[in-house]
């Protein structure tokens, strides 16, 4: 792990500065992340550059890069899932704030002044996740959907599991109107 970084970071002087923090995380540092991954094994490479925008909003040049091994839902085998994830993050101190930023920021909140590097990198790696995991290289699954298919429409004997369910309750009723 390489480490030119804080934990914790005023995005305000680090704008000012236009102060620049790199290095590398393990995967296994992230919490939210590791639940997801087959293994947490390997780092995660970023990259962000503070600097004020026009309007004097610190904003942040976020680059991010992982191989994550995830599970592949389709053959239930592991596989190395590269992210890359290139962001451009205003701070905001209160979602109010939210609602006057240029559509091309993409907000993150300053908790007490200050923001944390690692989650800021952690979110990345979440968003650039694929939402079902499935190896590239995959060729194309056969799979079903438990529906029929027109052609078998035809099939002699289809399954009726509650077919003498009416035949017995009427019984049960004959049985009850004979008794009173």
């Amino acid at each position: 792990m390489s480490r030119d970084f804080p934990d914790w970071v005023n995005p305000w002087s680090a704008a000012e500065g236009r102060r620049v923090f790199q290095g590398t995380v393990p995967l296994a540092r992230m919490l939210r992340l590791r639940g997801l991954l087959v293994s947490a094994e390997g780092e995660a490479r970023f990259s962000a550059a503070f600097s004020l925008d026009s309007d004097k909003r610190p904003v942040i040049r976020l680059e991010v890069a992982a191989d994550l091994t995830l599970l592949c839902q389709a053959s239930l085998q592991e596989y190395q899932q590269p992210v890359r994830r290139n962001s451009e993050l205003a701070v905001i101190e209160n979602e109010a704030e939210q609602a006057v930023l240029p559509d091309h920021y993409e907000p993150v909140m300053a908790t007490n002044g200050r923001l944390a590097l690692l989650d800021l990198v952690e979110d990345e790696l979440l968003l650039g996740m694929p939402q079902v995991p499935r190896r590239p290289d995959l060729a194309e699954v056969a799979y079903s959907t438990g529906e029929m298919d027109p052609g078998d429409a035809a099939s002699p004997e289809v399954g009726r599991p509650f077919a003498q369910l009416a035949e017995l309750l009427g019984r049960e009723r004959d049985t009850d109107t004979d008794t009173e």
